[in-house]
């Protein structure tokens, strides 16, 4: 296993209600409100959100091009026992219907049956910018054995050990087709085993992100060309379930 930096410190964070919390027979209102947008500096007081209220996929929109061609193809997204569930397969995107900005997202997650390949992008805007199938973002890694490692999308982000974490030559860093858009994460000794549940913490406030594995620091970039934008989960071959995924406005990073 790589690692780089060890003993980077430990997420401090509010627990609230899970995307689970919510009973089933919650009314719409109590749905709205999950999905709404936060701005950190209007709603100080606010508690945590979920993204997801564990019946159906309100307040997301999946972008899969495969879908273009083919309207009656299975969607790689889906709800299963309460979970959000990424199947892999078509290639995609499930994109929030809104924008944020200056949050705390938990994501609880897991590869079941195989490790595989998945990620969370942050400040996701205009789609499709590269390769035909990723919108412009910042994406945190969730492959396994690599996650927190970040990837520029049309938006780019510098962390300290540039010549030792971002990939190739320097000459040719950047964020588009071609570029050397890879940061390697702090530690690749994160992960739970295969079928267990991991929880990923991404905080975004200004320009700045910091990245969580399991309580462990796994990354820290600022600069970033973003500072807002939709929140995605990808279908990039690999089954993941969701359990959580839980938002909440916070107006500095955690230590």
């Amino acid at each position: 296993m790589r690692r780089l930096v060890g003993g980077m410190g430990v997420i401090l964070f509010a627990t609230g209600f899970s995307m689970l919390g919510a009973p089933h027979g919650a009314d719409e209102a109590a749905r709205a409100e999950a999905v709404k947008p936060v701005d950190a500096q209007r709603h100080q007081n606010a508690r945590p959100r979920s993204l997801f209220n564990g019946r159906d996929l309100a307040g997301w929109h999946a972008d899969v091009p495969e879908l273009d061609k083919n309207p009656q193809a299975q969607s790689p997204f889906i709800v299963r026992d309460g979970l959000l569930v990424s199947l892999g397969k078509p290639g995609g995107h499930l994109l929030t219907d809104d924008e944020f900005a200056n949050y705390r997202l938990t994501a609880e997650y897991r590869f079941v049956d195989k490790p595989g390949n998945c990620g969370v992008l942050v400040h996701a805007s205009k789609p499709r910018v590269l390769y035909g199938m990723f919108p412009q973002s910042l994406e945190v890694q969730m492959q396994s054995g690599s996650a927190g490692d970040f990837w520029c999308i049309h938006e780019d982000v510098t962390v300290p050990d540039m010549a030792k974490r971002r990939a190739g030559d320097p000459a040719n860093w950047g964020a588009t087709e071609g570029k050397e858009r890879q940061i390697l994460n702090l530690t690749d000794d994160s992960e739970q085993p295969l079928g267990e549940w991991n929880r990923m913490v991404i905080e975004c406030v200004g320009d700045e992100i910091k990245v969580w594995v399991n309580d462990d620091l796994v990354n820290h970039g600022s600069k970033c060309t973003a500072q807002k934008g939709k929140i995605a989960v990808q279908a990039e071959g690999t089954e993941v379930e969701f359990r959580k995924l839980e938002l909440e406005p916070i107006e500095r990073l955690s230590p």
